[in-house]
């Protein structure tokens, strides 16, 4: 059937569906839900379901891939060069703002995704995105293993686990700071040193 995106019932109905899948996998699981479970938590029926999705399969990584391709559009706008030239320790860096208000806006996905019950490919698939569009950006600063007192591999790997354990954290938490004050957070402890964080050093 063709949809019109622009159609309010259609987009109602599929947002409907879209949210009673994540409130089923953060009490359930994904592997446990079905799609009658689906259409009964969002109120519909089982042929409204298949008029949009051919199973909870195709549910999942539709929404999966329309948040991913928001942080696409987000990370077009990155610069290494700007957090490179940041100096302030008052402000963030503008990119982390704008990253952690779309992890904000989308916080149900993403807690639930990159909680105890989500689905541990998106892991995976999370740090494909930073290593892609995030990380490999700085290679055009790395010209030399001397520059690096680590091999760049393990730095990088080391770079892209701290920053999705800053990201989790925050969604476990509430997300008990501001996205502003939780990317002033990123931004300090990306400019500093774990034990500079620490304050056991300055």
């Amino acid at each position: 059937m063709s949809e019109n995106a622009n159609d309010p019932r259609i987009v109602r109905t599929m947002h409907m569906l879209r949210e009673a899948l994540l409130e089923l996998m953060e009490e359930h699981g994904f592997e446990r839900i079905t799609v009658k479970d689906i259409t009964s938590k969002a109120g519909l029926n089982r042929g409204t379901f298949y008029l949009h999705y051919a199973d909870k399969f195709d549910l999942l990584e539709r929404i999966t891939e329309d948040m991913m391709q928001g942080l696409r559009q987000i990370a077009q706008t990155f610069d290494p060069l700007d957090l490179v030239m940041h100096e302030s320790r008052d402000t963030p860096f503008p990119f982390t703002v704008r990253l952690f208000e779309y992890f904000g806006e989308h916080a149900r996905f993403f807690s639930v995704m990159l909680g105890p019950k989500g689905d541990p490919a998106f892991s995976v698939k999370f740090k494909e995105f930073m290593q892609v569009h995030l990380m490999d950006k700085f290679n055009e600063f790395h010209h030399s293993v001397d520059r690096v007192p680590v091999p760049w591999d393990y730095l990088m790997a080391y770079l892209i686990s701290a920053h999705l354990g800053i990201v989790q954290y925050w969604l476990e938490q509430g997300r008990d700071y501001t996205p502003w004050d939780i990317a002033l957070m990123f931004t300090r402890m990306t400019q500093l040193s774990p034990i500079q964080s620490a304050g056991l050093k300055k």
